[in-house]
């Protein structure tokens, strides 16, 4: 029996997802986690707390449990912290080097200008020579945080609200770049000794022009032609070999324009949240198991995605307010071509828009014969969705 090391946080929505990847492979699954004690068990055996800022210390523990035919990780911290495990057990895995630049934004931006990809101009804190720009916190991750702006008035007062999400020890961290207008994509593969195996590129069909970048629905295969594929698959490629990652599943963001295609993002992780299950190859295989098989050392170069198309819907938040609950979800359901709406909002929970928020109240998935049809499911079931939240009292000092 196969036995992977999974370094995950807590708080991630793929823990289960890879413990039922797991059983169905009859592998063992060792989770290595940023928890004191144990809340939660879902592989019947104790977690490994481990300090994702100091993984090493928790080493002697980790060899302990070990051995470990692979590493996994969930989570952009997590595969930090798996990187320098991986290197000091002998696991096949990127260098930490590599997965800290892939995490980094401003990292990210120079690792491609020293490889002559296209990149944006950029540069920390201070304006522009020319707007609209982007504001991205370098403290924060995925969209939160990222805010665009028109002219001066609007960047410093972009700014000022960063700081206050990010904190004021974080202030001087955050990255302003030219606005890339175009298309943009998801791409979601894994890489074996540095050679990129695309799984699934994601068309988003949604404008994503500011000022905020929350993100909705993903669609694939993408409708792009045959060379702008090929475009994305070549660039990401040479990201990946800029950054120096080679080993491991690789979630990137691009944009596509009449001057190229332009890297966003190449984190050295799979693809956040629930959407993973918009992801389905042929025979029934999962993406984690996909994940977990090459850790091991499998090859997965064959995994093919299964017929049709394949959609997700992060569900928008309505607004701020309290959830209290979701109305609608059975017609949701009820549309040709979705096959499930989840909501992860738990009763009581503060819902925060962007760019202040930092999750989702739920998903939509939807499979169809075409991605125009799976894009036009996840719209219709989201207008079927209400969500009931009640306000947020003030403070009172």
């Amino acid at each position: 029996m196969k036995r992977i090391l999974l370094v995950a946080s807590t708080t991630g929505y793929q823990i289960r997802a890879f413990a039922e990847a797991a059983r169905s492979l009859a592998w063992g699954v060792v989770l290595a986690s940023d928890r004191c004690h144990v809340l939660e068990d879902p592989w019947g055996d104790d977690a490994i707390a481990v300090r994702f800022d100091e993984p090493l210390a928790a080493l002697e523990e980790i060899r302990r449990r070990g051995p470990f035919h692979g590493i996994a990780a969930v989570g952009d911290r997590p595969a930090r912290a798996a990187s320098e495990i991986a290197q000091a057990i002998g696991l096949r895995f990127s260098p930490p080097g590599a997965v800290a630049a892939a995490g980094n934004k401003l990292l990210f931006r120079r690792r491609l200008q020293a490889a002559n990809l296209p990149v944006p101009e950029f540069h920390l804190d201070e304006p522009p020579r020319q707007f609209p720009c982007v504001l991205k916190p370098l403290a924060l991750s995925a969209s939160r945080g990222v805010i665009r702006a028109g002219n001066i008035a609007e960047f410093l007062a972009a700014r000022e609200r960063i700081r206050k999400i990010a904190g004021r020890e974080n202030e001087k961290s955050i990255l302003v770049e030219e606005f890339i207008p175009g298309r943009e994509f998801a791409l979601e593969g894994i890489l074996t000794a540095g050679r990129l195996k695309v799984f699934a590129l994601f068309d988003k069909p949604d404008p994503l022009d500011g000022p905020f970048f929350e993100e909705t629905i993903y669609v694939t295969p993408s409708r792009e032609s045959p060379r702008i594929q090929d475009a994305i698959f070549d660039a990401a490629g040479r990201a990946a070999a800029a950054l120096g990652l080679t080993d491991g599943p690789v979630h990137a963001e691009m944009r596509v324009n009449d001057r190229g295609v332009w890297m966003l993002e190449m984190a050295a992780r799979p693809i956040g949240g629930l959407c993973a299950r918009a992801i389905r190859f042929e025979n029934g295989v999962t993406l984690e198991q996909a994940i977990l098989l090459h850790a091991a050392g499998e090859d997965v170069w064959r995994c093919r995605l299964a017929g049709g198309a394949h959609g997700v819907m992060m569900i928008p938040v309505p607004g701020e307010g309290v959830f209290v609950r979701a109305e609608g979800i059975e017609a949701a359901r009820g549309v040709a071509g979705i096959e499930d709406v989840v909501i992860t909002a738990k009763e009581g929970q503060h819902l925060l828009p962007l760019p202040e928020g930092a999750s989702y109240p739920g998903f939509i998935f939807a499979r169809a014969s075409t991605p125009r049809e799976a894009e036009q499911a996840l719209r219709q079931a989201h207008s079927r969705l209400r969500f009931v939240l009640s306000p947020v009292l003030p403070v009172v000092r």
